[in-house]
């Protein structure tokens, strides 16, 4: 009955609250066995032992533990999980066996899918958050579409909330910590207005925290000192209605705010323009030489964010005569507002201001019908799934006030360096004038600050799904489970593109008499005039072209183009696709599990968002000004296979679990930066195989835990060359490790609980999680390599043996392990040193300054609990 199944899932809470990662743990003194864990990975309660998935589960208790408040937390407790944040805290990217979508561009959808009690979020940065009172999150490996739904070929982050209770219960939390961290936190449940049938469920929260990056401003305008700061709100509402025995509503409500400075980039390598920089800034414009981990960001424009998020949901639960019907429908907004300093500096070189155009804002709308029921031969399932999905993205990106100089002095000194060993010396004294004298117009006015580009893109996408999951219980031993989903996913574009001074500067090349007034100054600084003379050999000629069309080309970059001004377009696409699992399993005996599975798995294709050219206005011309009108990318296929064996041991008190995978992903959607803009590049193969392992014992000590778990993924691109590359920008991919893909990663956790006389306990827990070294740049260039690191996360408190206060000491990242989050090419800061011809890369013919974001540092401070 409805009821008593709530008075269950109470007790359940219990036993989840306890539950560790591994798959799941239970960390309560007096459960000793592994049987209570209980998951919902096919969209149904079943004990982990018991389903043929690889699961990570992490309870509400040791969630509180380790400090995980949201998902980049979470990686400390889940091996093969990776979770990072660029741009702002609102592009943050998860992966799962080192496959993920860089979260920078708003036109890709996830690999790896986030769920928030049931409601498929559109990005991953929705789970950056105070995700509130946990239950306990679920992290799914490998693909999950056929029950998940859409973009979760990597895998799923399925995070279960707390529900409301019909027994009174209060709870309030007080934090302070280093980086004058503070913050609390208060929820109130129990029946409303003395109801039996009517209950809700309210938590708050606020925290606040310094910068963990000192800023240098320079010049200005920015007056911040302080980057990578936290300053959010958050409200959640539940109200549960359960009016008979054979039905129950769940009404949620949320709403969050953030209003931060996120995120400065530092120098993790400086390269020659380092000195350039410095002119332009009138003093020390970047860190040279790099010390990224004096945690000191030079940015005179500053990186305000804001992000909103809110949303209602309502799930309704119907005990049907043929099985239960479960609606889950939502309604959701999430907007993202974003400031930057793009060059990272403090030269005024380019930037995106925060003024109301630039961000993102999705607001979708879902509706997933299921229905389940059970014979004594078969569990069956059958639903549906609708989505409606409008993404509204206004971008901006403008010069500053030293962009004309600097990019007209990067520009005459890599070509007098490209010419010098060709015995012709270019005269580069007062380069910064080589714009003005390029295009006739008076010094500053080509490229005049404040100027840029100010684009729209309106996405409207639709997704109707149909699927179907069941088993049918061969023997009381053999099981064979059967997934299918069919899916169509449409999507419209529209963009208008605006560039706000005409592209005067770049438009002033494009004549004929531009170019004849580009080669006039070539010559006038020392170029030989043959190049340029009629009467010259076709190849001379043509070197003075390759020349000239070198100067356009890098002062018509896609935000300087006139061709894109005032250009509309429009773009539809749709995607009709099956995929599905097919799942054999077999209980050796009630302590030996056994299963293998094979799953296709499949990612909506889509559009990039940004600015595109080429030399003839297609995704795989070369180097050009013509605008590319097909910014499209095909959708992204996964094939899996695992074989697992679950072994419950030693008096149901030992865990052990292996699985072995082997997957395949063809048109993996690859999101990289150039140096000057975002490009999205189907990458033709992905191979991941490897080996998770899982292990938890509950120790004959009372109290006392153990878990750990191994995650050994070899995830690499295929051998064949990435497709629309003419550059060979992305020519270190083939046959490497996927960036941010470490081969192991390993977890760690020891829990002790001990009374303390009889009134009092303590509690001890200690993490820890082991990278092995990976390279942070979607590119893979050298630079960005990380080496192996280990993050440990310690707690220790004690409190009142019924829990009504609680003190602890809490440390993150305790060993203050200085770790790169992500690497990337900083902006218009020098060249790779790869080949455009043989794709070979010269390490020493690199003279880029590379950025990066860099992960936590050590934090620490007292929590305070009460409970009633």
């Amino acid at each position: 009955m409805r009821f008593t199944k709530l008075l269950c899932g109470t007790a359940s809470a219990v036993v989840l609250a306890g539950l560790a990662p591994i798959a799941a743990q239970a960390q309560d003194t007096e459960i000793q066995t592994v049987d209570s864990i209980v998951v919902t990975a096919q969209k149904r309660e079943q004990n982990l032992q018991d389903v043929p998935v690889v699961v990570t589960a992490v309870g509400a208790k040791l969630l509180q533990d380790t400090g995980v408040k949201d998902i980049k937390d979470l990686t400390i407790l889940t091996p093969g999980l990776t979770v990072t944040s660029t741009t702002s805290e609102a592009s943050t990217t998860a992966r799962i066996r080192g496959v993920g979508t860089v979260g920078d561009n708003p036109g890709l959808e996830s690999s790896v899918g986030v769920v928030i009690d049931g409601v498929y979020r559109p990005r991953n940065g929705v789970g950056f958050g105070d995700l509130g009172e946990m239950e306990r999150i679920e992290v799914l490996k490998g693909p999950q579409g056929t029950l998940f739904g859409k973009n979760t070929s990597a895998g799923v982050i399925n995070i279960v909330t707390k529900e409301p209770e019909f027994g009174f219960g209060a709870n309030a939390e007080a934090t302070i910590g280093n980086f004058n961290a503070h913050g609390v936190s208060a929820s109130v449940t129990g029946p409303l207005f003395g109801s039996e049938t009517l209950a809700g469920r309210l938590y708050v929260a606020a925290r606040e925290r310094d910068g963990y990056n000192d800023v240098v401003t320079g010049k200005g305008p920015s007056d911040r000192d302080q980057d990578a700061d936290q300053g959010f709100y958050t409200v959640r509402g539940q109200l549960l209605f359960i009016p008979n025995d054979t039905s129950s509503f769940k009404l949620i409500g949320d709403y969050s705010k953030r209003d931060e400075n996120c995120c400065g980039a530092v120098q993790i390598r400086t390269g020659p323009t380092g000195g350039l920089i410095n002119a332009f800034a009138g003093g020390t414009g970047l860190a040279n030489p790099a010390k990224p981990y004096d945690r000191v960001a030079y940015s005179n424009r500053g990186a305000p964010s804001s992000i909103e998020d809110k949303g209602v949901s309502l799930e309704a639960k119907l005990d049907l005569p043929i099985g239960e019907l479960t609606s889950v429908s939502a309604i959701r907004q999430w907007r993202t507002d974003n400031g930057q300093d793009s060059d990272f500096t403090t030269a005024d070189i380019a930037y995106r201001n925060k003024d109301g155009t630039n961000y993102s804002e999705f607001t979708t709308f879902s509706q997933e019908l299921r229905l389940a029921g059970q014979t004594e031969k078969f569990d069956w399932l059958v639903g549906t799934f609708l989505a409606d999905e409008k993404l509204d993205n206004k971008a901006n990106f403008l010069y500053g006030n030293d962009y004309e100089g600097y990019l007209s002095t990067v520009i005459l000194s890599g070509l007098a360096s490209a010419l010098a060993p060709q015995g012709i010396t270019l005269n580069t004294t007062n380069s910064a004038l080589f714009a003005s004298q390029v295009t006739g117009l008076p010094y500053s006015t080509s490229f005049q600050g404040g100027q840029g580009l100010r684009d729209q893109y309106k996405q409207r996408a639709t997704t109707v799904a149909l699927f179907t999951n069941d088993t049918w219980h061969v023997t009381d031993a053999f099981d064979l489970t059967v997934g299918l989903r069919y899916s169509i996913d449409e999507k419209t574009l529209n963009s208008y593109q605006t560039t706000t001074d005409g592209g005067v500067g770049c438009g002033s090349l494009l004549t004929p008499t531009g170019q004849a007034r580009v080669a006039g100054a070539l010559v006038a600084r020392g170029v030989p005039s043959a190049l340029y003379n009629p009467a010259s050999p076709a190849a001379v000629r043509a070197v003075g072209t390759t020349l000239v069309s070198q100067v356009i080309g890098n002062y018509c970059l896609p935000w300087a183009n006139p061709l894109f001004n005032g250009r509309g377009t429009t773009q539809k696409r749709s995607d009709k696709e099956w995929s599905g699992t097919v799942k054999a399993s077999y209980r050796f005996s009630p302590e030996v599990f056994t299963y293998a599975s094979a799953a296709r798995g499949y990612k909506g294709g889509g559009y990039n968002l940004d600015r595109t050219q080429s030399s003839d206005g297609t995704q795989s011309g070369g180097n050009g000004v013509i605008p590319i009108l097909d910014t499209s990318f095909p959708g992204e296929f996964v094939d899996s296979y695992e074989i697992g064996m679950k072994n419950t041991l030693f008096n149901r008190t030992v865990l052990l679990n292996v699985t072995g995978f082997y997957q395949k992903f063809t048109d993996f959607q690859l999101n990289t930066f150039l140096g000057t803009s975002f490009a999205v590049r189907s990458v033709p193969e992905v191979k991941s195989k490897g080996v998770d392992v899982d292990f938890m014992w509950f120790t004959p000590v009372r109290g006392l835990s153990l878990q750990s778990g191994l995650s050994y993924a070899d995830t690499k691109y295929g051998d064949q060359k990435v497709p629309n590359d003419p550059n060979n920008a992305l020519a270190l991919l083939p046959g490497s490790r996927l960036s941010l893909a470490p081969k192991y990663s390993a977890t760690g956790s020891l829990t002790y609980e001990h009374p303390l006389g009889e009134a009092l306990k303590g509690r001890f827990n200690i993490g820890a999680k082991y990278s092995s070294s990976y390279n942070t740049g979607s590119d893979l260039f050298p630079f960005k390599e990380q080496k192996a690191y280990t993050v440990v996360n310690a707690r220790i408190g004690i409190g009142a043996e019924d829990d009504r206060w609680t003190a602890e000491l809490w440390a993150q990242n305790l060993l203050d392990e200085e770790y790169t989050q992500v690497g990337f090419n900083a902006f218009l800061q020098g060249g790779s040193g790869l080949s455009t011809t043989n794709a070979v890369y010269d390490r020493s013919k690199d003279t880029y300054t590379y950025d990066a974001f860099l992960g936590a540092p050590r934090t620490y401070g007292l929590t305070l609990r009460a409970k009633y």
